[in-house]
């Protein structure tokens, strides 16, 4: 275990980036089940300032800060501002959420969003700057629906299954030619 973590912290360093454990020292907030995939950025400078809920997914590239350099030429200052993200929240990849920002609960925002206003609860959002594009509950039921008449493949169709073979792969590419599937 030991050594699993120090092989983490040697790889985020490389990358020259902060591990979660690294940043919560720092005074980073975090709840339960928070999942931070490859190349998140949580502003190290300030992450004392960013709060996250349970259950929060950031898909890859993400970044979130709590200052904005902007005005440093001018006034020898940075701007800085908290950002609250809510419980049950996705944020799509590539997604940048700025300064003084709360991200209620229930909220998926999509890929390559830029958040710079806050989010309310149960909804969806997309764009740049974020804009609301349909409630929480919309979404899902929408989802549920395509599921209905979908492709749907469990676990053995990932990288999890060690023995995943080159036949499903290709079953999976080709019965995905002109549609959408899902996978566990």
């Amino acid at each position: 275990m030991i050594i699993k973590r120090f092989l983490r912290e040697m790889l985020y360093r490389i990358r020259g980036e902060y591990t979660t454990e690294k940043l919560v020292k720092l005074g980073l907030k975090v709840g339960k089940n928070f999942l931070r995939l490859h190349g998140v950025i949580l502003d190290p400078s300030h992450c004392w300032l960013i709060t996250i809920g349970d259950n929060v997914t950031m898909a890859p590239n993400v970044h979130i800060l709590a200052h904005d350099a902007s005005t440093c030429y001018e006034l020898g200052y940075a701007k800085i501002g908290r950002v609250n993200i809510g419980n049950n929240v996705f944020i799509g990849a590539s997604t940048i959420v700025l300064p003084d920002v709360t991200i209620g609960d229930r909220v998926i925002i999509g890929a390559g969003a830029v958040v710079s206003k806050n989010l309310e609860s149960d909804g969806v959002y997309a764009g740049n700057p974020a804009k609301r594009i349909m409630s929480y509950n919309e979404y899902i039921q929408k989802q549920e629906n395509i599921f209905k008449n979908s492709r749907v493949y469990g676990e053995e169709y990932t990288l999890r299954n060690k023995n995943m073979t080159m036949e499903q792969k290709e079953e999976m590419y080709y019965a995905l030619e002109n549609s959408k599937g899902f996978v566990k």
